[in-house]
């Protein structure tokens, strides 16, 4: 690997820049200057140094108390985005940090905007919140079946209009530039895996009993509209793409390397908040001078 920041802009989506998804090789694990083994173990380095850099600056975000951070992942099935986001999120206080998966939406958030469910979902700042899917999902899967929009009960809902997919992708953009003028830090990665690692990740989860249950018929139904949703995909990130909510495509036939880089775009991020420790006040350390005075009086007694 090269320079940290020139490998994480190589995968960042810069706005207005047409994607194609062909241009990047989601089996990437480095210039090709060393050998794999070597690039591997410089991955897990970097991951175990991010990682610890990620809980500091946790802690420091807590407690500026002025920037949440939103990390949005999306990706095919078996990307990843599960082992994804605990092995780089292992050493982050709990209390600090919340993951929501979203599923099929349920009757009551069909009752409202596609925005909703993620909405009430978003992290109070200071804290650090993980969406494992999202509305992303409303251009995405929705999108490869636009029959699911009838059960939106959108008044005049026609997706088979452009204008209708126009409008949700403005939606988006409004809703995250909303976000983040009001403090809420977004990073978005896509886990960019390919058609076959993904078929030799499902043959896998079939061969071991052990993951059965990890396994759907469902998965591979969808396996088949794989140019469908790639194409979405595509448009998705040309369209959604801003300077203050980035999209990185993130190669994930290895997964040594997704992780990497993903702990090291979301520690930059949070270094590039400007975070500050709390400043005290004079009567602050008048407080602490005194409680110090009182404990080390209880010593002597």
């Amino acid at each position: 690997m090269t320079d940290r920041k020139e490998v994480i802009e190589k995968f960042r989506v810069l706005p207005g820049e047409k994607v194609r998804l062909k241009d990047y090789d989601p089996g990437w694990t480095g210039d090709g200057k060393m050998s794999k083994a070597k690039q591997k173990e410089l991955a897990a380095e970097i991951l175990t140094q991010d990682v610890s850099a990620l809980a500091q600056a946790q802690e420091m975000l807590y407690a500026d108390d002025s920037w949440s951070l939103l990390a949005i992942f999306q990706a095919m099935d078996a990307a990843g985005k599960d082992s994804t986001i605990k092995h780089v999120m292992s050493g982050v206080n709990p209390q600090g940090c919340q993951v929501y998966s979203f599923k099929h939406p349920s009757a009551e958030e069909l009752d409202h905007d596609f925005l909703w469910r993620c909405t009430k979902a978003l992290p109070e700042r200071g804290r650090i919140g993980i969406f494992n899917r999202s509305y992303y999902e409303e251009v995405l899967i929705v999108k490869v079946h636009p029959e699911l929009v009838v059960a939106q009960h959108i008044p005049g809902a026609n997706p088979k209009d452009k204008k209708f997919w126009e409008h949700r992708y403005e939606d988006i953009n409004n809703f995250e530039r909303h976000l983040t003028r009001n403090g809420t830090a977004i990073v978005k990665f896509f886990l960019y895996v390919s058609k076959e690692e993904q078929r030799k990740r499902f043959l896998e989860r079939i061969n071991n009993p052990a993951k059965h249950w990890k396994f759907a018929l469902a998965d591979l139904q969808e396996r088949e509209y794989w140019d469908e949703y790639m194409d979405a995909y595509e448009t998705c990130l040309n369209e959604t793409s801003a300077k203050s909510a980035p999209w990185y495509v993130i190669p994930a036939d290895h997964k040594w390397v997704s992780r990497a880089l993903v702990a090291a775009i979301l520690t930059d991020t949070l270094h590039s908040l400007g975070l500050q420790w709390p400043k005290i006040t004079d009567e602050q350390k008048r407080a602490i001078q005194e409680a110090k005075r009182r404990l080390e009086a209880e010593e002597r007694k």
